[in-house]
């Protein structure tokens, strides 16, 4: 394969989907004969700070293949750790194609404005000379883990929210209802169906000491930034009633501790939590990609972790996100959506008018009927297995990887133990040095469809 005057190999490709082209492939190649050093810093709150060095290409007839490696790292950085200052240290062309792509009328406009919309100050992007790239600066903080008193656990997923009533780290009450929170406009909807789920676990505890929320979006102090659950609701409305939605929505239970946490990274400590280790990357698949990380200490960074965002398929071709008008990355290859692009390649045809959920649903429950599989459902779950493993190379770009955590919908049933075998088959063909490092695992069925909640329950602290 060749893209950018970069010649590569793949073995392994998604039998639905053959002109997968993974960015760790595309990379390797790249950086085989990259000599130049250059480094990427990108700063966030705090003044946080992460620093990735690499290398680039000397030549013109490289210029191309240069933008696009520097230019499709910078979008993952910002999307693992996050970020609103970026600094290009060690060539001032480069640095001039990427600032010029990430402006509020570039390329990348969508993540300029999320990022200035996240950090509330407009995104920037320098140039440097490579010997002047600013130091590394990290963060690293204990989650969860509070097991003591009665408290509610609340996942919030883009097809469906569970609840968990919990009393000293015992679920006692657990319940799944199938919502639509994507498709609503009326923040009203939203929370009174938050309200509802607090309530319904209240109901099943003699109190309630605190409350955890896992949901996918990005939180900062409890409050919501950033969040595709919400986003059919209008920019006005959201501020007024969805960025403080679930702090309002703890109120009608009582004046107790809340605790908003990315759903990423409550799968991270679900993962933590039940298998007593560090490490972790914990990727929730459900309407979206999900991602959550604990570190070495078992801790977590306070990157952002929205792997719905970072590339992972680098052919020119690759499946578009309209919502953020890229093309390539995570949410179209690791959610529900990517169940339902691969379906019609199995001649598989979803009545109208479904939701996203239900043509999941229809999949699953052709996967996990008796006997045959059905128009080769199978391979359905064998192209996302392959665009895992690739890509969970990938990701140990930015993460140090002892554990792999797989959750949400898509991993339920027979077609979960499929992405898991064949992810695990990938890593162990293309990349052995990293299967023999890495354990990619799904937790028991009950575990993955509500330990979110439950893990959920123990973010905030009681008194």
């Amino acid at each position: 394969m060749k893209l950018h005057n970069i010649e590569f190999d793949v073995k392994n490709k998604p039998v639905l989907d053959e002109s997968f082209i993974p960015m760790q492939k595309f990379n390797e190649a790249f950086l085989s004969e990259a000599k130049k050093p250059l480094a990427i810093a990108v700063e966030r709150n705090n003044g946080y700070t992460y620093v990735h060095d690499t290398f680039v290409r000397e030549g013109a007839e490289y210029a191309d293949a240069n933008n696009f490696y520097v230019e499709r790292m910078v979008k993952a950085i910002l999307w693992c750790v996050g970020g609103y200052k970026v600094t290009i240290c060690g060539d001032d062309t480069i640095a001039a194609y990427i600032k010029s792509a990430y402006s509020a009328s570039g390329a990348r406009a969508f993540d300029y404005t999320m990022m200035t919309k996240v950090y509330d100050r407009a995104m920037e992007v320098h140039s440097a000379p490579y010997q002047d790239k600013p130091a590394p600066v990290f963060s690293s903080k204990p989650i969860g883990r509070n097991l003591d008193g009665c408290r509610i656990g609340f996942d919030a997923g883009g097809s469906d929210r569970k609840v968990s009533a919990i009393i000293d780290g015992e679920s006692v009450y657990s319940e799944e209802v199938v919502w639509y929170p994507k498709v609503t406009s009326d923040p009203e909807y939203h929370y009174n169906e938050i309200v509802s789920a607090f309530k319904t676990a209240a109901s099943k505890m003699p109190r309630v000491d605190a409350i955890g929320v896992s949901s996918a979006g990005i939180y900062i102090d409890n409050y919501t930034m950033v969040a595709s659950l919400f986003i059919k609701v209008a920019p006005e409305d959201f501020e007024k009633q969805v960025k403080d939605i679930y702090i309002r929505a703890a109120k009608e239970i009582g004046d107790i501790p809340i605790e908003v946490c990315n759903d990423g990274d409550v799968t991270a400590l679900a993962g933590a939590m039940s298998l007593e280790d560090t490490n972790i990357l914990g990727i929730a698949m459900g309407t979206s990609e999900a991602g959550g990380y604990v570190d070495k200490d078992g801790n977590v960074t306070g990157w952002l972790n929205e792997l719905a965002f970072a590339p992972c398929d680098a052919q020119p071709d690759g499946s578009l996100d309209e919502w953020s008008g890229d093309i390539g990355c995570g949410v179209k290859y690791f959610s529900q959506d990517a169940v339902i692009k691969l379906a019609p390649k199995c001649n598989i045809a979803f009545d109208e008018g479904l939701s996203p959920g239900d043509k999941l649903k229809v999949v699953q429950e052709m996967t996990d009927a008796s006997g045959n599989y059905i128009n080769g459902v199978e391979k359905i779950y064998d192209s996302i297995g392959v665009y895992l493993g690739h890509t969970l190379a990938y990701y140990t770009t930015f993460y140090d990887i002892k554990h792999v955590l797989l959750m949400g919908r898509v991993t339920s049933g027979r077609g979960g133990d499929m992405i898991v075998d064949t992810a695990k088959r990938v890593l162990k063909e293309e990349y052995a040095d990293l299967a023999a490092k890495i354990n990619l695992q799904l937790p028991d069925e009950k575990s993955r469809r509500v330990g979110q909640s439950i893990a959920a329950g123990s973010l905030p602290k009681i008194g």
